[in-house]
């Protein structure tokens, strides 16, 4: 008499259970039905004899393996970083953005060879994107002018809101006005005395006040001209965008605006 498949499966059940055993010899009826009883008993036995643990692996074999949705990390986000670490994420961009453009001045604009690359100039650039740019820059653009200008209601506006607000166009160019200024009498010095400090070769700070005020005063009419031309259309755009994106955008101009500076002004 031949076996049923379930009778086989059972068989094979009981075999994974307890080890391989020999193939049972042919039976009738009632002897192979209290076998099947019997393996079914034994395999019923088994599972409740499992903990758990075990119990949650044999209903699903990968809940140890899966992990909460809520427990999963996010996929990184650029603009997410830049609004939790805003002032970390402006300093590391000023320090790369000034230094490599001190490097593009250096190799594309003068086609100095790599070898002869000036490390002096570019530590000016490196140090001066780090401090000023990116740590005073940062304080008095969102800090200072959050409390001085209502910046929160005009930058979160569309477009179309923006122009059809008076008072907010009033505070943007009274904004793009006052970064100006500080840029002629405090941007522009400070560059000349980090110059300096850098090339001047002296340990004295006081050498390199008075020699850096002097290269600003030489400098000021050109310096002066350069500066408003760029940085008048450029700061009424960077005044426009969220508070989070101010310097990131701002830093974009920055680079050509740096890479030109370091080509006329960054030499010894």
């Amino acid at each position: 008499m031949l076996r049923s498949p379930f009778i086989i499966l059972l068989l094979l059940l009981n075999q994974q259970a307890n080890g391989f055993v020999p193939a049972p010899r042919r039976k009738n009826i009632p002897s192979l039905l209290s076998e099947s009883k019997s393996i079914l008993d034994n395999i019923l036995d088994k599972a409740a004899s499992n903990n758990e643990s075990t119990d949650k692996l044999l209903m699903d074999p990968l809940a140890d393996m899966t992990t909460n949705a809520d427990d999963a990390p996010s996929s990184w986000s650029y603009a997410e970083f830049a609004q939790t670490y805003p002032n970390v994420n402006n300093i590391g961009i000023a320090t790369i953005k000034t230094a490599s453009a001190d490097l593009l001045a250096q190799v594309a604009i003068a086609h100095t060879p790599v070898s002869d690359i000036d490390w002096e100039r570019a530590f000016l650039f490196c140090a001066f994107g780090a401090v000023y740019l990116g740590a005073f820059q940062y304080w008095y653009q969102v800090n200072i002018f959050k409390k001085v200008f209502d910046v929160d209601k005009f930058t979160s506006q569309s477009w179309g809101d923006k122009l059809k607000d008076t008072e907010g166009l009033k505070s943007l160019f009274a904004q793009t006005a006052l970064d100006l200024t500080v840029l002629t009498f405090i941007y522009l010095p400070t560059f000349y005395v980090f110059k300096a400090g850098v090339f001047s070769g002296s340990a004295d700070p006081s050498v390199w006040l008075s020699s850096g005020l002097d290269s600003y005063t030489t400098n000021f009419s050109k310096d002066e001209f350069d500066l408003v031309r760029v940085w008048a259309p450029a700061d009424l755009i960077c005044f426009s965008v969220p508070l989070y994106l101010r310097l990131p955008v701002r830093h974009v101009v920055s680079f050509v605006w740096t890479a030109y500076l370091s080509f006329s002004r960054g030499g010894h």
